[in-house]
C-alpha cells in the first residue's frame, strides 16, 4: 500500500519517462493520465500517489503518446509532441513528460468543448500553470500548447 506509483512505474513496468523530480507533489513531472469512466481524463501525481490507488483505472504515461512500429520504434509523434518539438520547448526536458501529459489533457477537454480566443491565455495557464519548470521554458510550452490548440481547431473566434 505503501509503493508510490512513481516506483511502481518505474521498477516494476520499466517505464521510466515518468520524472521524480521534488517527490512531493509540487512540480508535476511525474504525471501521468487517469481516463476517467465518463470519458475525461485527469493528470495524477504518482509521486505521492500509491500504486494501489490505480487499480483498476485506466493510466495513460509519457511512453503511450507517440505511435510506434512492431518493433517499438517510434514512428510519429502525437500532434502536442511534434509542436513541442518544432519550437524547441524541451531544453533539459526533464520536466517534458508532465507538460505533454498536461497539454494533453487540455485538448481532450477542448475537443469536448471548445472554448473561445478571449479564454485561450487563462485555460493554458490554468492547465500548464502548476508544472515547474526549472529550465524555464514556460514561453515555449504555452507558445506551443496555444499554437497546437489553434492548429487543431479547438479555439474559436470570440
Amino acid at each position: 500500500d505503501d509503493l508510490p506509483m512513481i516506483d511502481y512505474l518505474h521498477e516494476y513496468k520499466n517505464l521510466t519517462g515518468s520524472r521524480l523530480g521534488c517527490g512531493q507533489g509540487i512540480c508535476h513531472a511525474c504525471v501521468v493520465i487517469v481516463d476517467n469512466p465518463d470519458g475525461t481524463s485527469e493528470e495524477v501525481r504518482t509521486c505521492i500517489t500509491g500504486a494501489h490507488y490505480f487499480e483498476g483505472k485506466k493510466v495513460r504515461t509519457i511512453e503511450g503518446h507517440a505511435t510506434r512500429d512492431e518493433q517499438g520504434k517510434v514512428t510519429e509523434l502525437n500532434p502536442i509532441q511534434q509542436r513541442f518539438v518544432d519550437e524547441f520547448a524541451f531544453q533539459c526536458s526533464y520536466c517534458a513528460p508532465g507538460f505533454v501529459n498536461a497539454a494533453t489533457v487540455l485538448v481532450e477537454k477542448l475537443q469536448r468543448q471548445p472554448i473561445v480566443k478571449s479564454q485561450l491565455e487563462k485555460v493554458i495557464e490554468d492547465s500548464l500553470g502548476h508544472h515547474i519548470c526549472r529550465c524555464t521554458g514556460y514561453v515555449r510550452y504555452y507558445s506551443a500548447t496555444r499554437n497546437v490548440l489553434t492548429d487543431l481547431g479547438l479555439v474559436k473566434e470570440g
